[in-house]
């Protein structure tokens, strides 16, 4: 059964590395590979690689487009990256040749076996820090973007009922953290465990449509997230005046 926390390996000082930091490290590794794969490979006639990565960064970019307009070369990056962190984060709960591999650890019930890769998605100080980093993304382009004044504006106003209107966006935007880590968490947890209960009690063959399902799933949360992020930060970069109009 799948640990609700991450499982420590071991430690490093008083540091501990636990399997969802292993896989963490892991997705950096496919990511920063892939960059390099493609930016020593581009050609004007494109490989399978490079129209891949082209197409799939033309789609978000048009996405993106639609929505923030002009603000779309800002926020696009964010989009994109958080797109991509987390579907593979997701996903990597999925590869056999991360999860089957571990160590055992004496438990109160026997032997316990821990992976040492673990989905990252399924580590709530993940997801948590994910969030908080859109959070404050989103929150440090708008002051960028509009300027400090305007930026206050939102959620501040000497009119006693724009004010309180303001304060309960304000609110909101605390409510925002616990919705994004909360939903992307709860979703990749719940199907690894659907898919490790599954696997330990039928043949190898049953879990397969389980496990498609969770690969879009995982496109799915990856989408919601990147989106999610994507809208926030079209409209708090967007002035009142204009988005009152």
């Amino acid at each position: 059964m799948i640990s609700l926390s991450a499982e420590t390996l071991f430690h490093i000082g008083s540091f501990p590395i636990t399997n969802t930091f292993v896989d963490m490290l892991f997705i950096d590794a496919v990511l920063i590979g892939t960059t390099i794969a493609v930016n020593k490979n581009i050609k004007k006639v494109p490989g399978m690689l490079q129209n891949i990565v082209e197409s799939l960064m033309q789609i978000i970019y048009n996405l993106t487009e639609s929505v923030a307009a002009e603000r779309a070369k800002k926020i696009f990056p964010f989009f994109m990256t958080f797109f991509l962190f987390i579907l593979i984060s997701n996903w990597s709960g999925l590869l056999p040749v991360l999860t089957t591999i571990g160590l055992f650890e004496h438990g109160e019930h026997g032997n316990v076996f821990i992976p040492l890769a673990r989905s990252a998605s399924t580590d709530l100080n993940f997801t948590l820090s994910l969030a908080l980093v859109s959070i404050v993304a989103t929150h440090s382009m708008s002051i960028r973007t509009l300027g400090i004044k305007e930026y206050l504006s939102r959620f501040f106003a000497i009119n006693p009922f724009k004010l309180f209107i303001g304060l309960l966006e304000l609110i909101s935007e605390f409510t925002k953290i616990i919705s994004f880590s909360f939903r992307l968490f709860g979703n990749i947890f719940v199907g690894e465990v659907m898919l490790a209960s599954l696997a330990a009690v039928t043949a190898f063959l049953l879990p397969l449509p389980l496990l498609m399902y969770e690969m879009a799933v995982g496109v799915i949360q990856a989408v919601i997230f990147g989106m999610l992020t994507m809208a926030f930060m079209s409209i708090l970069t967007t002035p009142h005046s204009t988005e009152s109009h």
